[in-house]
């Protein structure tokens, strides 16, 4: 899985020129990339990355055709919104809690 690392990295899938969300990823994590980008106005590509035998897993690439998206700064300013309307956190977008309280970190 990515990090919120503040890179914008942009490019192409076919004809269409995308911000690069993430790449590798498996098909829960794009379905839920999709629907929160989507959920927040974006629209969203996916690309099939092509896989070196058989029984490797299928991975994805997920992109937006906004050039000037980037992660880190939508989620650090609090700018894109869960599917019930709470802002997103870092730990909400890498799917490790569901909870959205707005706290970076834990003090206990």
């Amino acid at each position: 899985m990515a990090s919120l690392d503040g890179k914008h990295s942009f490019g192409s899938i076919g004809e269409t020129r995308v911000t690069f969300v993430e790449k590798g990823v498996d098909e829960a994590r794009r379905d839920f990339l999709t629907q929160l980008l989507e959920h927040n106005g974006f629209e969203v590509i996916i690309d099939e990355e092509k896989k070196k035998t058989e029984e490797d897993p299928q991975l994805y690439t997920v992109a937006v055709t906004d050039m000037v998206f980037n992660p880190t700064i939508w989620i650090f300013e609090r700018k894109m919104k869960t599917l019930d309307g709470h802002k997103v956190t870092p730990d909400y977008w890498f799917q490790r809690t569901t909870d959205t309280n707005p706290m970076y970190w834990k003090n206990s």
